[in-house]
């Protein structure tokens, strides 16, 4: 039986429609909504909506529930909608009319939110382990070639000497950088929304405050219309964060790909990272490095898809917002996997210090010649010319 269930039947088709993929998605967040409950549930205790005995009978099956989710044994089926749903229908099976009253005080809406928020917080802290971790890698990457200089471009064209600790540490402050993006995006969703219900509050007087500790977040959002509109706008802020490490993981393994060509020859990847053709046997791919660069795109269409999805809404709940929950998640796990597979790939990359040194030919060298000159007191515009003339 459905939440919203009433006396009369719903269409079939509208019914199919209106679940989309919510049960699937929601396999995610079974535990988050349990831990959800249980604190939600010591609340009504609290304030002595519910008996200390049917406090202790929920939260021993909403713990019973978290231990089977996570043995792969508790099941949402499409009819039930969502974890929601599912849960509640358990505790009703285990419990009578005592789970019945587990949904006092709170709106399937708000029950959503702190579900989800406690899943960000979760996976947004995966990310940033992941990202130090690239930082980590690129350090050590630096230890083993700092001093190995290599051309560096612009326009595509040979420019100026670099070197692989300029390089590699362009990519190290730029994801320092993502890290404050992705900490601000933790701040947002670290408030608790139990207490909105479906926009505008509920008539019974709840501890907002004892659920917001128990759960951890760092304060009560306090505006129940502000609680659901900032769904969406909190979702958009965290893939924002998300596409900008995705944006340098693009630029890095654009990088890797060119510099990693015969006819550059700068990095070798091992035989082992790279795949073959169906034709040509002689082929070594980086097709990994493919897939991570296009990965960008996908990550940031998101980013713009929430956006658009939660835009000219009115303040208030919409089942519109239901589409958001798969592109953030979505997001999360291409992420986590594109960071994981860059930190294998560099940790196993290597620079030929020969071609590197090969291509540090004269022109590179050019501006560096200007330099000599104007230390000696010639006006740089002056040097320029004498140069330029050289080459």
């Amino acid at each position: 039986m459905k939440l919203w269930e009433k006396e009369y039947k719903l269409n079939k088709q509208i019914e199919e429609f209106t679940i989309g993929d919510d049960y699937i998605l929601d396999a995610k967040l079974i535990s988050y909504d349990c831990i959800a409950s249980i604190a939600h549930t010591q609340m009504l205790g609290k304030i002595s909506i519910l008996k200390k005995s049917e406090v202790k009978k929920i939260v021993s099956v909403l713990n019973d529930i978290i231990k089977m989710d996570a043995i792969g044994k508790f099941k949402i089926s499409k009819e039930q909608e969502d974890s929601h749903t599912a849960i509640e229908e358990y505790l009703v099976k285990k419990l009578g009319s005592v789970g019945k009253k587990i949904h006092t005080a709170r709106s399937r809406n708000d029950q959503v939110l702190v579900a989800l928020r406690l899943y960000y917080k979760d996976e947004l802290l995966a990310c940033k382990i992941l990202a130090e971790e690239f930082i980590h890698v690129l350090q050590n990457f630096i230890e083993k070639y700092e001093d190995v200089k290599l051309p560096g471009y612009t326009h595509m064209r040979k420019a100026m000497p670099s070197n692989i600790s300029m390089f590699s540490n362009s990519f190290i402050d730029s994801m320092k950088d993502n890290l404050k993006l992705v900490d601000s995006a933790i701040g947002l969703v670290d408030q608790s929304p139990l207490g909105a219900a479906a926009g505008y509050g509920t008539p019974i007087e709840i501890d907002k405050e004892f659920v917001a500790n128990m759960l951890q977040f760092s304060k009560v959002q306090e505006n129940p219309i502000y609680t659901q509109n900032s769904r969406g706008k909190f979702e958009a802020t965290i893939l924002h964060s998300l596409s900008q490490i995705m944006f340098d993981l693009n630029k890095l393994a654009s990088d890797i790909i060119l510099f990693s060509m015969p006819e550059f020859g700068y990095f070798n990847l091992p035989k082992d990272i790279c795949t073959g053709s169906s034709i040509m046997p002689h082929k070594k791919n980086p097709d990994v490095l493919e897939l991570v660069r296009a990965k960008y795109h996908i990550v940031v269409s998101y980013e713009f898809q929430i956006k658009e999805l939660t835009s000219h809404l009115i303040s208030g709940y919409h089942r519109d917002l239901q589409l958001t929950k798969k592109p953030v998640m979505e997001g999360i796990d291409i992420t986590k996997s594109s960071i994981s597979i860059m930190n294998l790939v560099i940790s196993n990359m290597k620079v030929d210090k020969q071609k590197c040194k090969k291509a540090l030919s004269k022109e590179i060298f050019a501006t560096e010649e200007v330099h000599k000159l104007v230390k000696k007191g010639m006006p740089f515009r002056e040097a320029y010319g004498i140069i330029a003339k050289k080459f």
